[in-house]
């Protein structure tokens, strides 16, 4: 009976085999000029997990300046932006049916951190061995030689691969030490494979959490975004809540367990949060859905809907606990902790208002909205309505299946009002009857702030009573104007 690291092998081997034409010339290429060249990390990992990848990375001996000369004839495009880290890429245009391929090389090099500097140095290397004893994790450790297909894996990430676990090439604090965001491409391989992480590597997690605090922002932020973007964000949160490295990177979330929910129904709002994490993302849609997966800005406000909390808990009278407006408080300390994480505008402005409405839904069920109330609704979701439908609905814990029932059929009470409401009006993008520059010919005033207050006026009849028509629209508003002079 074939070995688990058989069965790796010759998945592997079929996978390689389909990608080897350009990577095989590739090869011959570097081998006529005297160089040395390897498929190496997160292609070689995937070939033997099954998955075939056209965006593949090399390590070579050759200089970036000779590395670039050769892509340059070898590629229809090719580009030196990572030039300074050793790494030059190219793109060869699909041929014969296939698709294009996008190739990075990188000069071997070893990197590691100066403890007074927030970037790391970057040293070149002279051989595959060094090269692949400063990446992240065995797993990503592996390489094959080209043209010769040679399996070169001396830190035994193939077995690792095989037993799903996860471990650092070296000494894992001399790995972290090296370059500290290694810490948290542990926690981002734990939910990218569902791997569990090796428990020295974990302690050293533990122990070193803190010098995380020496890596820029973006690169942080990169890593938290491929995380929550993988396959099972719950099991990467939870490294990174469990080592420590969350206080320093997402303190918000490990905040959460110290909070009772008010329906005292989850262990903690941590726990909650989590959840409703993983029922927002089985509710993404496939590529041409309205939530097309995996969806960041839903997955961040999920995660996130709830932070508000500890700031706001009440303890009542009888043994109650409230959290009363933690969604708008909750809604500013998301926006504060995205943009420290350097998240662009849109993001954090999205995400913010996700969680400020993430309860405007509740209330709903016990009592008939009024077709205004609908109206405001869909109008203050605007273009994030699908996500927040998504939201409110990921956001139902309950255990109790009658009431986790009637929230669902409420829920779908509304969206049915809202689609009739888009049957009869342009409820989507709702504006008043009259322009401004109605609203000025008919009362016969220069722009000016009156203007504004009259378009507010408009708008508000429009959400209360739906389209008015120009005419009726125009006698509210001369209405308005003559009571406003009086």
């Amino acid at each position: 009976m074939p070995t688990p690291e058989q069965d790796l092998l010759r998945r592997a081997l079929a996978v390689l085999t389909r990608m080897a034409p350009a990577a095989l010339e590739l090869g011959e290429l570097f081998r006529a000029e005297g160089h040395e060249l390897a498929l190496v990390g997160g292609p070689v990992r995937d070939a033997f997990l099954g998955r075939a990848s056209n965006d593949l990375d090399f390590a070579t001996s050759a200089t970036p300046d000779e590395t670039e000369a050769i892509l340059a004839r070898w590629g229809d495009a090719h580009w030196d932006i990572g030039k300074e880290f050793g790494t030059i890429g190219a793109r060869r245009f699909a041929r014969d049916g296939a698709d294009d391929v996008v190739v990075e090389v990188t000069t071997y090099r070893t990197d590691e951190y100066d403890p007074a500097s927030r970037k790391p140095l970057v040293a070149f290397g002279d051989t595959l061995e060094g090269d692949l004893s400063r990446r992240d994790l065995t797993v990503n450790a592996m390489a094959v030689r080209l043209p010769e297909l040679t399996f070169v894996d001396p830190f035994e990430g193939l077995g690792d691969l095989a037993r799903q676990v996860l471990r650092t090439p070296i000494a894992p604090e001399r790995s972290f030490d090296d370059d500290p965001l290694r810490m948290m491409r542990v926690a981002r391989f734990a939910g990218q494979l569902s791997f569990h992480v090796e428990p020295g590597t974990l302690a050293a997690v533990v122990a070193m959490a803190s010098r995380i605090e020496i890596v820029s922002a973006e690169r942080v932020q990169a890593e938290l975004s491929k995380l929550l973007l993988s396959a099972n964000p719950r099991a990467g949160l939870e490294v990174l809540v469990d080592t420590g490295l969350a206080d320093h990177v997402l303190p918000e979330l490990p905040a959460l367990q110290l909070e009772i929910d008010e329906h005292h129904r989850h262990k903690d709002v941590y726990q909650h949060s989590l959840t409703v994490l993983e029922q927002a993302i089985a509710q993404e849609t496939s590529p041409d859905g309205p939530v097309p997966a995996p969806d960041l800005v839903l997955r961040l406000a999920s995660l996130l809907h709830d932070v508000g909390k500890p700031a706001t808990r009440r303890f009542e009278p009888g043994g109650g606990v409230s959290f009363h407006h933690h969604e708008v408080v909750g809604a500013k300390l998301v926006a504060k902790r995205l943009r420290e994480l350097k998240y662009e505008k849109q993001v954090v402005k999205d995400v913010a208002r996700l969680v400020e409405l993430h309860l405007r839904f509740h209330g709903y069920g016990e009592g008939t909205w009024t077709d205004s109330a609908v109206r405001r609704y869909v109008t203050d979701a605007g273009p994030l309505l699908e996500r927040l439908h998504r939201l409110t609905r990921a956001d139902s814990t309950t255990r109790n299946k009658r009431k986790a029932q009637r929230l669902s059929d409420a829920y779908t009470d509304l969206e049915k009002r809202i689609d009739a409401l888009r049957e009869r009006e342009e409820i989507d993008s709702i504006r008043p009857d009259l322009d401004g520059t109605q609203i000025m010919a008919i009362l016969g005033i220069p722009p000016s702030r009156e203007v504004g207050e009259a378009y507010k006026h408009l708008l508000n009849l429009r959400m209360e009573r739906g389209p008015l028509g120009e005419d009726t629209a125009r006698e509210e508003l001369l209405s308005w104007w003559a009571a406003r002079q009086a």
